[in-house]
């Protein structure tokens, strides 16, 4: 039961922010240029992610778990500590927080500035980015549910049912607020989903290893405390160098 409550919630918050990243793409080349290109690039791009799905998920179901455990642990890990990794470093402040206001206006002078080019009756800068936007972060979803699916028995049910409710609350909350959703604490998202991922990560790799966790299960939370405290240490130690004088040369 621990198990999969933190899986559905590292796969719905780890769904939800990619979801707003490309909500915000659409959006603004959906005001700019029109939304019938734009909403065939979204068409496209689903179209594509689930033929992709589709043709890699009966695959991955074909290694043995322990095997599986192993691969997956290793990637959620690559994924994990990178989005840890930024998450830190924007706490501390020596990288800017993502803004999704400002990531707004860029797409929409972007799409100003591109020239008019009909193709099929579509608008193929509206199409391309929309499909691209959709694509790239859907693919990172995806990953995200075939990988926690596949680890763990009704994983992908799970996984996917988790994504599908972010994907219902992100598209509802753009649809009323017709705007980017930049009051979505999107950093502190990736601050816990960086997290989540990296626990997962080192619970199955350990799992697929021949590792014993204690407790089973109930070991994920201990890992996860851990890994928040490593990480909160981490952050603080960087904000107190940021702000420590330089030493003066001799």
């Amino acid at each position: 039961m621990t198990r999969d409550v933190i899986l559905f919630l590292s796969a719905f918050l780890a769904s939800a922010v990619e979801m707003v990243e490309a909500l915000t793409i659409v959006l603004a080349v959906g005001v700019t240029r029109g939304w019938r290109s734009a909403l065939v690039g979204v068409g496209a791009a689903l179209l594509a992610l689930a033929a992709l799905v589709g043709v890699l998920g009966p695959s991955i179901s074909r290694v043995p778990i322990d095997t599986l455990r192993v691969i997956v642990g290793a990637l959620l890990l690559v994924f994990g500590l990178q989005w840890l990794r930024k998450a830190i470093l924007r706490a501390s402040g020596y990288k800017p927080l993502h803004d999704e206001e400002a990531a707004y206006a860029e797409q929409r002078e972007e799409a100003r500035g591109a020239a008019p080019d009909v193709r099929a009756g579509v608008d193929w800068y509206s199409f391309t980015v929309a499909f691209k936007g959709v694509f790239l972060e859907g693919l990172e979803v995806a990953f995200i549910v075939l990988t926690f699916g596949t680890a763990r028995t009704h994983g992908v049910a799970l996984a996917a049912a988790a994504a599908a409710v972010a994907l219902l609350v992100v598209v509802v909350a753009g649809v009323l607020a017709h705007a980017p959703l930049s009051r979505v604490p999107e950093n502190a998202l990736k601050f816990t989903v960086g997290l989540l991922l990296t626990t997962f990560g080192t619970f199955w790799s350990a799992e697929g290893a021949g590792a014993s966790w204690p407790g089973d299960d109930a070991a994920l939370p201990a890992v996860l405390a851990f890994l928040a405290l490593a990480s909160f240490v981490a952050v603080r130690a960087l904000r107190d160098r940021r702000g420590a004088p330089t030493a003066a040369r001799p």
